[in-house]
């Protein structure tokens, strides 16, 4: 709604919409379907990995390390080590989470410019993607595209079949849902279990 606002309030032609973490991300994704103006996505990356002994740790670490600590298998001062360190910088958590799931959906459904998910937020190619989502608007304004036209049946269809070969984040089936009723596209449950009985899962991923 707030996207709403501050778009009709300006009088915007276009919008190149940026989010980092979670729900925001189907937000914008969301805004863009309602108000079907020329619209890029536009992720800001996820954080890099920290370190705990030279090795990489991530938000999923962090999660086995709780567990391995009151199985007996790790104490108190090693889980907290590998907490403060799980998140060394800016960026969304370093998983297969919601938002690098939503990440990639926003570039299956072909509302982010092709690679754009996957830098992480302190890399300098998210530059080169800012500037490439802005050209894009420009020239979506230039040939009236809008985003109700790139967000058909088959885009969601591809961003389903995305979600499950990267064994992504559940909160997916709720948000591709709630997307898909704002570009008044016909999306059940059903087509996610139709897709996913014929996509199998390719990739174990983390950032």
């Amino acid at each position: 709604d707030s996207v709403e606002t501050v778009m009709m309030a300006e009088r915007l032609d276009g919008s190149v919409l940026l989010a980092g973490c979670d729900k925001s991300l189907p937000g914008m994704l969301m805004a863009a379907a309602r108000l079907d103006l020329a619209s890029v996505f536009l992720y800001a990356g996820s954080t890099m990995p920290g370190q705990v002994d030279g090795q990489d740790v991530t938000i999923i670490d962090a999660f086995e390390a709780v567990g391995a600590c009151v199985a007996g298998k790790m104490t108190e001062e090693e889980v907290g080590r590998i907490e403060r360190a799980i998140c060394p910088g800016e960026g969304a958590c370093g998983g297969m989470y919601t938002a690098n799931t939503m990440a990639s959906v926003a570039e299956a459904l072909g509302m982010s410019i092709p690679g754009s998910a996957a830098p992480p937020a302190v890399d300098r190619r998210r530059d080169g993607f800012a500037h490439r989502s802005g050209q894009a608007v420009v020239e979506m304004l230039r040939q009236g595209i809008t985003a109700r036209q790139i967000m058909t049946k088959p885009a969601f269809e591809n961003a389903i079949a995305v979600v499950m070969a990267l064994g992504g984040s559940t909160n997916a089936v709720l948000h591709l849902l709630a997307i898909a009723r704002e570009a008044e596209v016909d999306l059940t449950l059903d087509d996610f279990n139709r897709i996913g009985d014929r996509v199998p899962h390719l990739g174990d991923l983390k950032p």
